[in-house]
């Protein structure tokens, strides 16, 4: 975080916030990804005809989902945030006409709502106690369409992730903001294979319209 006095909720915060969240950024920044992503959301968005305008994505780091959005919505209005400041940094400098701020989600406050909120292996790093109010603002941020891509698990729990315990959470989250929220509908969903030519790692995704 940018700011030195910030109190960290908790260790998953603390995590992604400095030395390994900056090695994720080194990780996951590819051509390759960046083509795969494209595929990724083309087939999602075309399957259903959905067209959006604004999209807000809680944990966008380097914007890899982001820039392949605005590749397929080129006048989209694009809005993130990201608990790594150098994450966020280096999207402000090379997506100038990004919004963006680097906070946690236990601290984001935004009062606009967006037609599509978009997570994507995010909230498999979320301590689980925060899940209940991270579904409250997905809820409310979006006016028309959420879009969960996550590791799915028929019931919560937690494996190691590169040698770390407690950082990594498989669940039904989809499942849970669904039970949460009555005028919630499951539009579609989807699996994609690690080894698939567009390769995704072994993601579910959940496209959901809001009524």
């Amino acid at each position: 975080m940018s700011d030195k006095n910030y109190e960290f909720k908790n260790s998953q915060e603390e995590f992604w916030a400095n030395e390994f969240g900056n090695n994720y950024i080194e990780r996951n920044s590819s051509n390759e990804l960046l083509a795969s992503n494209i595929v990724f959301f083309s087939k999602i968005f075309s399957q259903q005809q959905v067209k959006i305008e604004s999209v807000f994505e809680l944990g966008c780091n380097i914007g890899m989902n982001l820039i392949a959005l605005n590749k397929i919505f080129p006048n989209l209005n694009i809005n993130g945030i990201d608990i790594n400041k150098n994450a966020i940094d280096i999207l402000k400098n090379t997506n100038t006409k990004f919004n963006l701020k680097c906070c946690s989600i236990n601290d984001l406050q935004v009062k606009e709502n967006f037609d599509l909120v978009l997570t994507k292996g995010v909230l498999i790093h979320l301590n689980p106690q925060d899940l209940n109010n991270t579904y409250e603002k997905i809820y409310r941020l979006s006016k028309n369409y959420i879009l969960l891509c996550e590791y799915y698990n028929p019931s919560p729990c937690s494996i190691p992730y590169r040698g770390n315990d407690d950082k990594l959470f498989k669940r039904d989250f989809a499942g849970e903001i669904l039970n949460k929220f009555p005028d919630l509908k499951l539009v579609n969903y989807g699996f994609v294979y690690h080894k698939e030519i567009f390769a995704q790692d072994d993601i579910t995704w959940f496209l959901i319209k809001k009524n």
